[in-house]
This record gives structure tokens, C-alpha cells and sequence, in this order.
């Protein structure tokens, strides 16, 4: 009498409740708006930043030369954050697989909500950097982490693609969000009304408004880790891990057979909007926006009539009536210089403002056409006008109204913010469960942290240099020039996308 073996017992799913699923979302929203709300501070506080920690001056009052080196950390600033966030992105994606995505989540979230608020206490440049580059690292882990989470919490298909998407769609508000704060910092700086705070001695108090935004970062820690006890692990991953059927990642598997073609064309398509995003949209508040027309006259306005001023100080004699009328309007110039940096100030806001809102225009998009286009299709909506737009952009509109160039910032962030939600719905659904941190992580970490933002490095020590006109013109021409080659090698890459296994198209 034969006898059959009875097959080794499954963990039955935990179902979630209402109130779960809700916290649930709650947490992957609160999560993914922080996540771009760190990593967006750096743009508008960056050249503030690194003028005091640098050059213990203003923004306004550096030389050429000075601004010269203003540009060039910032670009270095740019990728070496990032390379940092892609290497240890990448230890963080064997860690999601190994040892759990709650768990991953928990210690990146504490990670990049820390990092911040020693941000703002640096006295010196080296230290900023450090704690930029933790920054990165706690985001790029948790991104990941929080898109294999959510994917296998929602194992229905439909019902992942909205969750997703529209969770995501938070980070566009994370851009928003922390360039509000700035403005409002701002405005409090100039009426005098923020809080006194111990800063290091001898940091510039007209020159604190940097500072207090990086505060502002420690907020999501709080607000997130409240909530982290109350919702679960990974279904899939919980189930496997105590079934002892759960795989061991490995980065040599993603270049087996099977996957090669899955791995090179999605981390291509992650180098390419990285690239778009580091070498040209954010380069627009963090230096562009200083060569526009009406900045640039007004800055140089008020740079001549400072310097005539101080002339006439310097040449005017002790006690004379024309000393007298020097100095006044020596005040005069340097309130005008003042007002000028302020003009600056605001304007770096507002165009990242409106970048922001393009990029959350993008992830509704994006939420919306997942329904309705296959993969393929639905990548190249975003692809094919980038090509034109970029190069117009940066180009031709840059030299225009301000209104013109705002509007088509606001439609560069959509094209490549969608680009972004695209690969972050995309990478769960073409790796194999055990592999979904690791794949997800390498496309992510690797092609766009490690290689796309090099574009911020190859834009202002090389290309830019290449180019005629202002430094911030010629940080603008670079920028069109690197958006429009990597929308057409991300557009020629997608004819290579492979279709995800419930997919039957492509």
C-alpha cells in the first residue's frame, strides 16, 4: 500500500482590516513625500550653504571666482551624495531581501531624519557633505524598501498599480512641501521673527535660513516611527522566511540569462532620469536661475552701485560733507545688494516651485494612464516630447519671459518625475520575489544614483565649460544638452523593455 507524503505546511496570508490598509497607506504616503522632501532641500539651500561654510560670506557678496566655486561643489555635492546613497542603495537592497522590508524601512527613515538636523549645526564644508551623504543613503535604502513592501501587501494587480501610484504621487508634494518651508523661512528671516536657536559661533545671522530648513527634516522620523508598530511585514516575504523556502539574493543572478536584458535596460532607463534630474532640472534653482535676464540685471545693478559706493567711501576725507553723502549711500547700495540676494532667494523657490508641481502633475498622470497603456506605450508618453523639450528649454526659453521658462520647467519636472513612479511601479513586477530588493535596488542605485547623477559633475566642471555666455547660461546650455541625449538613449531603451509576466504586452 503506497503512501503519499503530506506536502510541508503553508502559512496562510494575514489579512489586513480596514484600519490597517488605511496606516498602511498612511505610512508609504508620509514616507515617499519625505523622501523627496530631504533630498530636494539641497537645491534651494545649497548655494547659501556652501557660500558661508566655504567662504564664510553671502551668496551676494562672493567674487567671481567664489561663485565659480559655488557652482562646482554644488555639482560635486550633487553626485557625491548620491554615489554614497548608490553604493550603500545597494548593500540596502541585499539587506530588504535578507532580513525584512519593515525592518529595512524602520532603520533608513531614522537614518535620513537625523542626518538633517546635524546638517544644519555644520561649521565646516567637509561636515555638510558627510551628513548630505547620509541623507541620500537613508532614502535611497528606504525608497526601495517601501515599494517591495507595498507591492507584496497588495498582490492584486490592479489594486498595486493604484496603491502605488498614487502613494507615490506623495513625493511630488515632499518637492512642494520643503520648497514652501524655505520661502517661509525666508520671509521669517527677513522680518526677524525665527526662534533663537544655539547655531555654532560665529555662523552668519542674516544667513540662517539654510539651517532652519535642514531642521525642518527631523519631522518625518517622528511622525513615521509613530506609526511603523502598527502595520505588518511583507505578507510574501513573512511566509517564505518561515516556510525556510525564502531564496538567498545575489547580485550574480541578476546577470544570468533569464534576467540580463531585465537588469540592463532598467537600470539605463534609472541612469537616464537621474541624469535628466541632476544635470539639468536641478541645476535650475540651485544655479541657472542666478544668470536669468531680470536676476541677472538686477544682481548687477546693485553689484556696480555697491562697488561705486564703497569707491566714493574710500576717496571721501574724515569729516567731510562728502564722506558724509558717501556713506549714505553706501547704505543705500547695501540694501539694495540685500534686496537683490533676497530677489534670488525667492526666485530659487519659485522656479523649484513649479518644477515640483510638474513633477506632481507627472505621478497623477502616471497613476492614471497605468489603467489604461502597457508598459512599453506608457514609458514612451513621457519619452518622446522630452526630447523636444529639453533642448527648447534650456536652450531658447532660458533667454525668454519668466513665465515661459517657469511653464516649461514645469513640464520637464512631469516628464521625468512620471519617469521616476514609472520604475518604481515597474521593478517589483519583472524581478522574482527573493530578487525585488536586489534587482530594484541595482536598477535604482547603480544606474541612476551611481552613473546618472555623474551628469551633475559632467555639467558644471566639464560641459558647461564648453559653452559661451554667463556661468549660469553656460550651466544652462550643458543642461539641454545632457536632457536631450539621455531622453533619446532612454527612448531607444524602451523598445528593449521587457513585459512584466502579468503583462501581455509590452
Amino acid at each position: 500500500m503506497s503512501t503519499v507524503s503530506n506536502p510541508p505546511a503553508v502559512v496562510p496570508p494575514s489579512p489586513m482590516g480596514g484600519t490597517t490598509r488605511f496606516l498602511v497607506l498612511l505610512v508609504a504616503t508620509i514616507g515617499f513625500l519625505f523622501d523627496t522632501y530631504e533630498l530636494l532641500m539641497f537645491p534651494v539651500i545649497g548655494s547659501d550653504a556652501i557660500a558661508e561654510l566655504a567662504f564664510h560670506k553671502n551668496f551676494s557678496e562672493l567674487t567671481d571666482a567664489e561663485k565659480s566655486g559655488v557652482r562646482e561643489w554644488s555639482g560635486r555635492m550633487l553626485w557625491i551624495a548620491a554615489l554614497c546613497g548608490g553604493v550603500f542603495g545597494l548593500l540596502g537592497g541585499l539587506l530588504i531581501d535578507r532580513l525584512g522590508r519593515k525592518t529595512i524601512m524602520v532603520a533608513s527613515i531614522l537614518l535620513y531624519s537625523l542626518s538633517p538636523l546635524a546638517a544644519a549645526f555644520s561649521t565646516e564644508l567637509w561636515q555638510l557633505i558627510l551628513f548630505r551623504c547620509t541623507t541620500f543613503i537613508g532614502v535611497c535604502v528606504e525608497v526601495v524598501a517601501a515599494v517591495t513592501w507595498l507591492a507584496e501587501l497588495f498582490e492584486d494587480r490592479r489594486t498595486r498599480e493604484k496603491v502605488i501610484g498614487w502613494t507615490l504621487a506623495a513625493s511630488s508634494l515632499g518637492g512642494i512641501f520643503v520648497t514652501e518651508a524655505y520661502n517661509l523661512i525666508v520671509e521669517a528671516q527677513k522680518g526677524g521673527h525665527l526662534p533663537a536657536i544655539g547655531f555654532p559661533a560665529g555662523h552668519l545671522v542674516d544667513n540662517v535660513a539654510w539651517r532652519f530648513t535642514l531642521l525642518t527634516g527631523l519631522i518625518p522620523g517622528l511622525a513615521i516611527l509613530l506609526l511603523m508598530p502598527f502595520v505588518p511585514e511583507s505578507g510574501v516575504w513573512r511566509r517564505k522566511k518561515l516556510e525556510g523556502s525564502l531564496q538567498r539574493p545575489s547580485f550574480g543572478e541578476l546577470f544570468a540569462p533569464k534576467l540580463l536584458r531585465t537588469t540592463i535596460v532598467t537600470t539605463i532607463l534609472s541612469a537616464c532620469g537621474y541624469a535628466a534630474a541632476f544635470g539639468a532640472i536641478q541645476m535650475t534653482p540651485l544655479i541657472i536661475v542666478a544668470g536669468l535676464p531680470d536676476i541677472a540685471a538686477q544682481t548687477k545693478k546693485a553689484n556696480a552701485a555697491f562697488k561705486s559706493a564703497e569707491d566714493k567711501v574710500k576717496n571721501a576725507g574724515e569729516g567731510t560733507p562728502e564722506q558724509v553723502e558717501a556713506n549714505k549711500l553706501f547704505a543705500e547700495a547695501k540694501k539694495e545688494r540685500g534686496e537683490a540676494a533676497q530677489a534670488l532667494q525667492a526666485r530659487r523657490g519659485n522656479i523649484q516651485r513649479w518644477q515640483e508641481l510638474g513633477g506632481l502633475a507627472g505621478r497623477i498622470g502616471l497613476a492614471i494612464l497605468l489603467m489604461y497603456l502597457s508598459s512599453r506605450t506608457l514609458l514612451q508618453v513621457f519619452l518622446v516630447p522630452g526630447v523636444f523639450l529639453f533642448p527648447l528649454t534650456y536652450f531658447q526659453f532660458v533667454h525668454m519671459d519668466y513665465a515661459i521658462f517657469a511653464i516649461a520647467i514645469f513640464f520637464c519636472g512631469l516628464l521625468t518625475v512620471a519617469q521616476f513612479s514609472f520604475l518604481s511601479e515597474f521593478l517589483p513586477r519583472v524581478f522574482p520575489m527573493h530578487l525585488r530588493g536586489t534587482g530594484g535596488s541595482f536598477a535604482t542605485n547603480f544606474g541612476g544614483r551611481m552613473i546618472g547623477t555623474l551628469a551633475a559633475t559632467l555639467n558644471t566642471e566639464f560641459l558647461s565649460k564648453m559653452f559661451t555666455g554667463t556661468p549660469p547660461m553656460q550651466v544652462a546650455m550643458a543642461a539641454g544638452a545632457i536632457g536631450l541625449s539621455v531622453y533619446l538613449i532612454a527612448l531607444v531603451a524602451s523598445f528593449f523593455l521587457p513585459a512584466p509576466q502579468e503583462d501581455g504586452h509590452a
